[in-house]
């Protein structure tokens, strides 16, 4: 009854309002840098500019990994014990690593990045041949110019739910993007989350080495697969149906490999009392 002990750290609130604002910061830069992309490019470079730009966001978590695997090799209270009292070693299980380094590095890292935001231009110099009323600016300018032409001045604000049902939900081109990106990234979040543990299990690797691992063999790949679908994109010119049936060739050969691992495995530990009996 000695050993009983209620948890009394609050830490894991910090972490949570932490996560919330970081994913409150990082949301906008992917749909407005798209949209500003959109707007100020060329129409041809555009998929290009695009896939740099999810190249670069894979080339994130990357670091992310080696920085982990760096943290890791150090222990938790790394500045505030003596390393030569240390006496396990990252290999053992009882070892923890110093997460919470990384969390101090990469916000200095965010916010130091942030800064350069602050110097960009409202708006940029439109390309000689680009046409105004193909850009999203320049639909947006009609449209509201359409609509104050045939809105009351005194018109009763939208709901949500109305706006949702009667111009995204409705599409179904939108839509059926949406349930395929929430499908592929489901299934790519839970391979992130859960291949560095099965390597440390499996294969009997530290925590350090299982992220270094994942960090230099998985997400790169990835990277230049984002890179090259933009580069094929405007070398063929591409619309929107002939970018679908190439994504879905894609698509399809990717999880036709990835079929491959069901045939790949190893045997599970030998524990008693679950996979064995004590006996």
């Amino acid at each position: 009854a000695g050993c009983d002990k209620e948890p009394s750290s609050y830490m894991w609130i910090y972490i949570l309002l932490g996560n919330m604002l970081r994913g409150i910061g990082e949301t906008p830069i992917t749909p407005l840098g798209i949209s500003y992309l959109d707007d100020f490019a060329k129409e041809e470079n555009v998929p290009v500019y695009v896939a740099c730009l999810h190249t670069i966001a894979m080339l994130g978590p990357m670091f992310g990994f080696l920085l982990g695997s760096l943290c890791a090799k150090l222990y938790v209270d790394v500045g505030f014990v003596d390393s030569g009292s240390i006496t396990i070693t990252p290999q053992d299980s009882r070892w923890v690593g110093a997460w919470w380094l990384g969390f101090l590095i990469g916000g200095a890292t965010n916010f130091i990045s942030a800064i350069p935001f602050c110097f960009l231009p409202k708006s940029l110099k439109k390309p000689e041949k680009a046409n105004k009323d193909k850009s999203s600016h320049g639909l947006l300018e009609n449209m509201s110019a359409t609509r104050n032409k045939l809105t009351p001045a005194k018109a009763k604000p939208r709901k949500w739910s109305v706006m949702l049902k009667g111009k995204l939900l409705s599409n179904r081109m939108y839509f059926t993007f949406l349930c395929c990106s929430l499908l592929q990234f489901s299934s790519f979040i839970g391979f992130l989350t859960y291949k560095p543990k099965y390597m440390e299990q499996q294969y009997g690797q530290s925590t350090s080495k299982s992220n270094f691992l994942i960090g230099m063999t998985s997400l790169p790949p990835v990277g230049i697969g984002i890179f090259l679908g933009g580069f094929i994109m405007k070398k063929y010119k591409m619309g929107i149906v002939g970018a679908t049936k190439f994504s879905f060739a894609m698509s399809f050969l990717a999880y036709s490999i990835s079929f491959l691992h069901f045939f790949v495995g190893c045997e599970n530990y030998v524990v008693a009392g679950m996979t064995v009996s004590y006996e």
